[in-house]
């Protein structure tokens, strides 16, 4: 695909993100250099969202690595993950893009609907062993932009003292109903219940999308019973005293916070917390998040996609693609998960990261339920859903709606 092409692909997507990246960008003090090519030399470009690994970390020589295995010097740029989407756009419409992007997940169908992206049949990567549940949220009109290096999601963290103390076994929490009674055991014996983030931002939404979707609904129906039944499981907690009101501006660093004090039986949180439980001075254990009527529910995926850029010169994508499968085969993603703290996208890895590390085993399972955010061919469309969803979770557990009516405000606002 020749940049004439790019330019008319194009959409009003892409301008529009181009004006906010012009904004961005003009107070930013930026990191990064352009995405200058050197075909002569055989000098690729990556660009990437890990600002906190340097030249000297394993990351980077994992890249150098990949790059001396297919021939050519990589020139590596990272940036914070706000900042690269906007600089994606930017260097696409200058035809100035990075040769192998590595970006947020929910980014993908943004950049791939605004002609930024090739898909995998134009760049013949190799996704045949990603699991389907993750690959969807690199997906979008049903062609698929890249494959992801690595997911983390969400689950409960649950504090082995905390339960005791009340007599809750924790084998006896399988769905909505039994974890509520739990709660209300837990609070009985003088302990808290459970933390989370209920904040007004996109991290409200990721937190409580796994309830949404446990409760089977969907994000095409934000009022629909089934999700009014869990802004309603939330409001219920809040007005029992099972979760503190502090959830309503909690972020889940936090909310996390708040868990590592000791005194909460449940968190939910993240596989980027790992570490921090290691060191919380409690006996912990880790519980994928329930559906209403049991079974494990879908939590929303995090993590990055490796993705190939439209060039101008096309010629380029032969290179890319065996930079690509090279930093996602299965000799590297074990390496490369471990440090993300990610569970890998492969069954074969995931099989190997559990024989390493057993605590890793309900993390495994919970991103095999897991479901991405743009999923459902949602596309671009999820920003505007995610808004009005987590207004409506703020509206509800702030008392100035009824669930019922806070997402049927929201609903209508999609609309």
């Amino acid at each position: 695909m020749h940049s004439t092409s790019r330019q008319r692909r194009l959409t009003a997507v892409a301008l529009t993100a181009l004006a906010v990246a012009v904004s961005a960008t003009a107070c930013s003090s930026g990191s990064g250099s352009s995405a200058a090519k050197d075909s002569e030399g055989g000098t690729y470009t990556i660009w990437d969202p890990y600002p906190q690994f340097d030249k000297g970390s394993a990351w980077a020589k994992l890249l150098d690595d990949c790059g001396t295995k297919a021939g050519v010097k990589i020139k590596r740029t990272a940036f914070d993950t706000s900042d690269l989407s906007n600089k994606a756009l930017l260097a696409a419409q200058q035809d100035n893009s990075a040769d192998v992007l590595i970006v947020d997940n929910p980014v993908v169908s943004t950049l791939a609907e605004a002609g930024v992206l090739t898909t995998t049949d134009d760049n013949k990567l190799d996704t045949s062993k990603t699991d389907s549940n993750l690959l969807a949220a690199g997906q979008s009109g049903g062609k698929t932009y890249g494959t992801p290096i690595g997911a983390n999601t969400l689950a409960l963290y649950y504090n082995k003292e905390v339960l005791e103390a009340a007599g809750v076994d924790i084998a006896s929490v399988k769905d909505w109903k039994s974890l509520t009674a739990a709660l209300g055991k837990v609070k009985k014996a003088g302990k808290k219940g459970i933390t989370f983030s209920a904040i007004g931002t996109e991290e409200g939404s990721f937190q409580f999308l796994p309830w949404f979707w446990g409760s089977g609904a969907q994000l095409t129906g934000l009022d629909s019973p089934e999700g009014v039944s869990a802004l309603a499981l939330w409001k219920g907690w809040l007005d029992k005293g099972y979760a503190p009101n502090s959830v309503i501006s909690n972020t889940q660093t936090t909310s996390w916070q708040e868990f590592a004090s000791g005194d909460y039986a449940f968190a939910e949180n993240g596989t980027w917390q790992l570490a921090n439980a290691e060191k919380a001075g409690f006996e912990y254990g880790v519980l994928p998040i329930p559906g209403a009527d049991g079974g494990n529910a879908a939590a929303p995926t995090g993590g990055e996609f490796v993705t190939v850029p439209v060039q101008g010169d096309t010629g380029r994508y032969a290179t890319s693609q065996k930079l690509v499968t090279c930093l996602t085969s299965t000799e590297n993603l074990y390496d490369t998960d471990t440090t993300l703290s990610y569970v890998a996208p492969t069954s074969e890895v995931q099989d190997k990261q559990v024989a390493s590390d057993a605590k890793l085993k309900p993390w495994v399972e919970a991103v095999k339920a897991a479901k991405g955010r743009t999923s459902d061919d949602l596309g671009t469309k999820y920003p505007k859903i995610s808004e009005q969803m987590w207004k409506a979770v703020q509206s509800a557990l702030s008392g100035a709606q009824s669930p019922k009516d806070a997402l049927a405000k929201a609903q209508s606002a999609v609309k």
